[in-house]
């Protein structure tokens, strides 16, 4: 699967790249480094957009290619920024069979995004998951730590609207 480009701008700080020059600093002669340089790249950006990558390739003296490739494989990584509210909707057999991926769908048209994407205004990310274990209110969705059982399409303005304002 080929990964989303980012249609939100880069907009790190001198702060952040100080911070990330600092981290590589203190693991660029471990051996394996790159996993721990990644993930607190990305607590420091939030995500791991191009811009980041090609700065740990430099300094780390590793192809922009493999470090790509290591971002891309696992899913603990995000090449895109999170929006402020993560909306995800399960689409586990109890959830799709009673609608999900009709409520999915719904909300990927209302807000203008694809799965794995983030509205312009960073307000939204809509993910899709497999379960999170409320099969009994299925479908579900969550927005951040918010459940939302028992759906129908019908519903989705009105969780929208809750965040929207």
């Amino acid at each position: 699967m080929a990964a989303k480009i980012c249609s939100i701008p880069f907009s790190g700080t001198e702060q952040q790249e100080a911070k990330l020059r600092e981290i590589i600093a203190s693991h660029k002669d471990e051996k394996g480094a790159l996993m721990p340089v990644l993930q607190q790249a990305q607590e420091v950006y939030g995500y791991l957009p191009v811009e980041v990558q090609k700065i740990i390739a430099e300094e780390m003296n590793i192809p922009l290619e493999k470090i790509y490739g290591v971002v891309t494989f696992y899913s603990q990584f995000s090449l895109n920024p999170k929006g402020k509210y993560t909306i995800s909707v399960c689409l586990g057999t109890a959830c799709y069979v009673k609608g999900s991926g009709d409520i999915f769908n719904e909300i990927s048209a209302k807000l203008g995004i694809g799965g794995g994407e983030t509205t312009p205004d960073g307000k939204f990310t809509l993910v899709d998951c497999r379960c999170i274990g409320a099969c009994g209110l299925a479908p579900v969705l969550t927005v951040n730590d918010d459940v939302y059982g028992r759906l129908t399409v019908d519903d989705v303005d009105g969780i929208l609207a809750k965040y929207t304002g």
